[in-house]
């Protein structure tokens, strides 16, 4: 079974446009977490967009 990705809400992450997580919360994804990217760096929990 595949495990279900934690959206994020992270509005500053340097790779929320590239982000899986965020373009989830986006979509309206009511579960999400606040990841720690930075506005100089993305966080380590990042997943390549795949839409």
């Amino acid at each position: 079974m595949e495990e279900k990705v934690l959206a994020c809400d992270n509005e500053i992450c340097k790779e929320k446009d590239n982000c899986e997580r965020y373009r989830l919360y986006k979509a309206g994804e009511k579960e999400y977490k606040t990841h720690n990217g930075k506005k100089h760096k993305g966080c380590g929990q990042f997943i390549q967009n795949t839409k």
